[in-house]
């Protein structure tokens, strides 16, 4: 489903100030994994989900979803491909606009513009009011409460819900819950599982703890220095606690890292 070949990204490059964000990295991942990405600031990891869904363009390799190559797409070309929730539960809706208005956008997304047309084009009132019943917070019967009152957990619940109202390839969590409080990430992060496997999604999530890396998903992998330090799933995966990820962490790169916040480090 997912193929990212040789991938380099350095920016500022030729310059005293340059960086090396991915330094080849490959990776393949099958229709209805659940990856879940951790490591150090600075590893490379949300670079690899930009490059994945054409925020970064790549100084060489390649990315393939779904057997197109789409290396040199740009974002918007991917759009009907990707799913995408940010850190900040801003970024994913609009404050000005109510959370039936934000839900037909969604609804509309790939088809005509304008929020005249999307809520023309949108499901009917009951329909919206059914998708946000799921997500057990009461939304559904505040479909005209702009969205910008809405709770940090709400709104990204609310996020969630409309990356993955319409048919796409690959969901994108890029640290989705670490801006929320632990009540609140735990309930997204629930809904995140929930949702990915009833759709049966392609997933990527970079999450800052370790402990969420190992519980979620079915697939683990630690970047450090634009690099896949470790890459386990299965069993194998099963048999890893976190203390064995903070040693390996130690033992590959010569840094310790105390505790299981690995991206505060």
């Amino acid at each position: 489903m997912l193929n990212v070949c040789d991938a380099y990204v350095t920016f500022n490059p030729g310059t005293p100030l340059a960086v090396p964000a991915l330094r080849g990295v490959d990776l393949d991942i099958e229709e209805g994994e659940f990856v879940t990405v951790i490591g150090t600031n600075g590893a490379g990891k949300s670079t690899l989900l930009s490059a994945v869904a054409g925020d970064i363009r790549l100084d060489r390799g390649g990315v393939y979803i779904d057997g197109h190559d789409v290396t040199n797409w740009r974002t918007e070309q991917r759009a009907g491909m990707i799913g995408r929730v940010f850190q900040e539960p801003r970024a994913g809706t609009c404050s000005s606009l109510t959370v039936e208005e934000n839900l037909a956008l969604a609804a509309s997304r790939g088809g005509f513009r304008g929020l005249f047309n999307a809520l023309g084009r949108a499901r009917k009132r009951c329909q919206l009011a059914d998708q946000l019943s799921r997500l057990g917070m009461g939304l559904e019967d505040r479909l005209g409460v702009l969205a910008g009152t809405l709770s940090g957990g709400q709104r990204q619940a609310l996020s969630l819900l409309m990356a993955t109202l319409l048919p796409m390839k690959i969901l994108i969590l890029d640290e989705h819950t670490a801006a929320l409080d632990p009540g609140a990430a735990a309930t997204v992060l629930d809904l995140s599982s929930e949702i990915t496997g009833e759709q049966k999604l392609t997933t990527l999530m970079v999450t800052h703890s370790m402990r969420n890396s190992l519980d979620v998903g079915t697939r683990t992998i630690m970047m450090n220095a634009g690099r896949v330090l470790l890459d386990v799933r299965g069993e194998v995966r099963k048999g890893y606690d976190v203390p064995d990820l903070l040693d390996l962490f130690k033992q590959t790169t010569g840094s310790a890292v105390e505790d299981d916040q690995l991206i505060l480090a």
